[in-house]
């Protein structure tokens, strides 16, 4: 490259862009990419708040089953005795309990 191509470079450079410009665009630039508010910070950020969305459902879910079968384990017996049974393979004297295991 020439001095004078050089020259009609800088002499460009110098014609569009001053030091204020320069510093608004690195600005900018940091703010966008670099910056705790950056775009990339909000994407990860946003990511985050709709698992946590999800798990609260999820547990939302699990609750509201959980409630439900705690107010009828204390006002049905069948009820009671049916979960009791289930969880810790009790059977009556005239009936034949299967247990099955997933693996």
């Amino acid at each position: 490259m020439d001095n004078t191509d050089l020259k009609k470079s800088t002499q460009w450079f110098r014609r569009y862009f001053s030091l204020i410009t320069l510093g608004v665009i690195a600005a900018i630039v940091y703010m966008i990419f670099f910056s705790d508010t950056s775009v990339v910070q909000k994407i990860k950020y946003q990511h985050i708040i709709d698992s946590l969305r999800i798990e609260v459902e999820a547990t939302r879910d699990s609750m509201l089953f959980y409630k439900e079968l705690n107010s009828r384990l204390s006002t049905d017996r069948e009820v009671m005795e049916q979960i009791v049974r289930e969880q810790h393979n009790m059977k009556r004297p005239n009936e034949d309990v299967y247990t099955f295991t997933t693996e």
